[in-house]
C-alpha cells in the first residue's frame, strides 16, 4: 500500500489544477487519470468547441483542433511532472472509505478528492441506436460537415454549437422541450439571443418534446440535453458514499463529502453538481486543498460568471430578473445597447444588449446578463466588482477607457 498526503481521481480542470496547487505548497499528490488529462473541457469539451467558434470553416476547425487539444494537454503533463505529483493512469475505485484500488496496487492519503466530471446525459428514446445521433464528442469527430444537423436540446452546448453550425453553412434546426433557450440567463436576454439566430437562418422548436429520433429530418442528430456526473466504477458505495438521486455526490459547502470516514473525502467540478464549469472546478479544487491545509481563503461562490459563445456570445452572473422576480428581492433594472456605443458601431456590432441588476438606489449590485459582442468580458467586470460587494454609485465613478465596449457598462450604471 503507498501513502501520499492527497490522492486525486480525475485529472480534468479541478483535478489537475488541485493537483499543482497542492505540489506548490509542499503536498506529496498522487493523481489518477482513466483517459488524457485535460478531461472533457480540453479533449472533447470548451477547447474543441472554441477552436470551431474561432475558426472560418468547418474544413480549418477540423484541421486545427487536434493541435490546439495536444499543444494544451502538452501543457498539462508538463504540470504533473512536477516531483510532488505522480501521475498514475487507469481506473480508480474504492475498496473501503480509506483505500483506492489503481490496477494491482493501493493507496492512502490524508486526504481524497473525487473529479471525475461529468458525460453526456441521453434521453431515454426507444430509437436510441439512431446511427445519426452523436454527442458533443461525435460531432467534433465528425469528418464531413453535415448538410442538415438537428440539435436536442436548447442549452449551453447546443446553442454553442447552432451558431457555429450555422455559420459554416448547414440547415440547423434546435428542438427544446422548454419555452425558452438557454435557461440560465435572463428570459429576456435568451429571448432577444434566440430571435437574433432566427434572423442568421437557425429554426427553433420550442416547447417540443422528442419521442424518436425517426421523426426528426437531418444528416446528424445532436444530443444536447445536459450533462450526468461521472461515479462509474468508483465504487462509492465502499467509501460510505450516498449519491444524490441525481447521481451527484453530496457535498457541504466546503466540497467535504459527509462520511463518517477518515480520511476526509472531496468531490469537486461537475461531478458534485453545485457549477457545472470548467472555471468553477478550478477554483473548487483550489478551496478544498486551502482546506487541506489549513489556509484561509476568500473565494466566492455565490459569484460565478458564465459564457455562452454563440455569435454574438452571451453571458452571465448573478441573479437574472426572473429570478429576482420569484425570490422577492428588491431590485432596479438598468439597461444599455450596443447600438449606442461607439466603439460597437466601428465594429458592426451593434445587436446586443445588458441588463444590470442592484439594490434600489445604487446600492450593491446584484447581478448582471447580456449578449452581443464581448458580453463575457463585461460580465466579468461585474463580476469582480460583485465579489468586493461594489455599488452602482461606485461603478458610476469609476474610469473607463474610451472608445470601449466596457462603455456599455459605465452607461447602463448611469441609466
Amino acid at each position: 500500500m503507498t501513502q501520499t498526503d492527497i490522492l486525486i481521481i480525475g485529472a480534468g480542470p479541478g483535478g489537475y489544477r488541485a493537483a499543482a496547487y497542492a505540489a506548490q505548497n509542499g503536498q506529496k499528490v498522487v493523481i489518477v487519470e482513466r483517459d488524457e488529462v485535460g478531461g472533457t473541457c480540453l479533449n472533447r469539451g470548451c477547447i474543441p468547441t472554441k477552436t470551431y467558434v474561432h475558426a472560418a470553416t468547418f474544413a480549418e476547425a477540423f484541421a486545427a483542433q487536434p493541435q490546439v487539444v495536444t499543444q494544451l494537454r502538452s501543457g498539462i503533463e508538463q504540470l504533473m511532472a512536477h516531483p510532488n505529483i505522480t501521475l498514475l493512469r487507469g481506473q480508480a475505485s474504492f475498496v473501503s472509505p480509506s483505500e483506492v484500488q489503481v490496477g494491482d496496487d493501493t493507496y492512502t492519503a490524508s486526504a481524497i478528492i473525487i473529479a471525475t466530471g461529468s458525460a453526456t446525459k441521453y434521453l431515454p428514446l426507444p430509437d436510441i441506436d439512431d446511427a445519426r445521433l452523436v454527442d458533443s464528442t461525435g460531432l467534433l469527430q465528425l469528418s464531413e460537415q453535415p448538410r442538415r444537423l438537428a440539435i436536442i436540446g436548447a442549452g449551453v452546448i447546443g446553442m454553442e454549437f447552432a451558431s457555429v453550425f450555422n455559420r459554416f453553412g448547414s440547415e440547423v434546426t434546435v428542438i427544446e422541450y422548454l419555452k425558452e433557450c438557454l435557461p440560465v440567463l435572463d428570459s429576456d436576454i435568451a429571448k432577444r439571443l434566440r430571435k437574433l439566430l432566427e434572423k442568421k437562418g437557425i429554426k427553433f422548436q420550442m416547447k417540443t418534446a422528442v419521442q424518436q429520433l425517426k421523426d426528426i429530418d437531418a444528416d446528424v442528430i445532436l444530443m444536447a440535453t445536459g450533462r450526468k456526473p461521472n461515479t462509474e466504477g468508483l465504487n462509492v458505495e465502499a467509501a460510505g458514499i450516498a449519491l444524490n438521486p441525481n447521481g451527484t455526490i453530496p457535498v457541504d459547502d466546503h466540497f467535504q463529502v459527509a462520511t463518517q470516514a477518515s480520511p476526509r473525502i472531496y468531490a469537486i467540478g461537475d461531478v458534485n453538481g453545485r457549477q457545472m464549469l470548467a472555471h468553477a472546478a478550478e477554483m473548487q479544487g483550489i478551496h478544498v486543498v486551502n482546506q487541506i491545509i489549513g489556509r484561509e481563503d476568500h473565494i466566492r461562490f455565490d459569484v460565478m460568471p458564465a459564457a455562452i459563445f454563440t455569435t454574438p456570445e452571451a453571458a452571465c452572473v448573478g441573479l437574472s430578473e426572473d429570478q429576482l422576480k420569484a425570490s422577492g428581492v428588491a431590485y432596479e433594472c438598468r439597461k444599455a445597447f450596443h447600438r449606442a456605443n461607439g466603439k460597437a458601431l466601428t465594429m458592426h456590432e451593434t445587436e446586443g444588449m445588458l441588463k444590470l441588476f442592484s439594490e434600489p438606489g445604487a446600492g450593491r449590485i446584484l447581478g448582471c446578463h447580456a449578449f452581443g459582442a464581448h458580453a463575457a468580458d463585461m460580465v466579468q467586470e461585474v463580476s469582480a466588482l460583485m465579489c468586493l460587494d461594489a455599488t452602482v454609485a461606485q461603478l458610476r465613478d469609476m474610469v473607463h477607457i474610451h472608445p470601449t465596449l466596457s462603455e456599455i457598462l459605465l452607461a447602463a450604471a448611469e441609466a
